[in-house]
């Protein structure tokens, strides 16, 4: 009876596969989700450091099995994956690329978490098949979309929708800003002109200082010679002869 029902709790939960290369950030999930009190259904987390890591758990030989001996071969236990973006050698998108690539009766969700918002690599991964884009440092409200995720995969129109209303969203703001470039461009032409016109007379004025300056050290440089040979009689000798 006990056993069975430690077979029943250990089915219910949802196996969430953590990829991120950031120790920091892997154990900032791990406790997120295994802390979280939120669901009817604890997490089971694994986590590894690299998407060569979880494609050898993920691909044949794996199969997607994370110490699971007695479920359906068709069946893979790993309910989710969630993984950072950003990874040397192999990163999150081309990770999704490759789970998405597996040969499965039931594909395995991927949500995938970075720290930077850009719609271009929002839209990227979710026109790959990703089922939600999460921005780190994940909270708690974000636990629920991961079990949104797992409980239902995103409809590929919904994820056309999405994607369509992003690229919508980028163009308005890309004619606007083409557009303000351009007249902050002519605006930095006409400042940029403005300043070295009114260099050119600073220089001029500089220039005519300078030449100014240097005849009075000359005057009285000369005026200190006489003055010095004045002082020494030659000048008066000078004067007689």
């Amino acid at each position: 009876m006990g056993a069975g029902g430690e077979g029943n709790a250990a089915a219910a939960a949802m196996r969430v596969l953590v990829v991120d290369d950031s120790p920091v950030d892997r154990k900032v999930v791990e406790l997120l989700l295994r802390n979280h009190k939120g669901g009817a259904a604890p997490f089971h987390v694994t986590a590894v450091d690299s998407g060569r890591k979880a494609m050898e758990l993920l691909g044949p030989k794996g199969q997607g099995k994370l110490g699971s001996s007695d479920t359906d071969a068709n069946e893979p236990t790993v309910d989710i994956v969630l993984t950072d973006y950003c990874m040397p050698e192999m990163t999150g998108y081309d990770l999704l690329r490759a789970i998405k690539a597996l040969s499965s009766p039931n594909p395995i969700p991927v949500v995938v978490m970075s720290s930077e918002n850009e719609p271009q690599r929002i839209s990227r991964c979710l026109t790959a098949g990703a089922e939600d884009f999460i921005l780190k440092p994940l909270k708690s409200k974000d636990v629920q979309r991961l079990r949104n995720c797992s409980n239902s995969a995103k409809p590929k129109d919904a994820v056309d929708a999405q994607c369509k209303s992003l690229s919508s969203r980028r163009k308005m703001p890309s004619d606007q800003i083409a557009k303000k470039a351009t007249s902050e461009q002519r605006s930095q032409i006409a400042r940029l002109a403005m300043v070295l016109n009114a260099s050119s007379i600073e220089l001029s004025h500089y220039f005519q200082f300078l030449f100014k300056f240097i005849l009075i050290a000359y005057a009285v440089l000369c005026l200190g010679e006489l003055l010095h040979r004045w002082s020494n009689g030659s000048f008066l000798s000078l004067w007689s002869s």
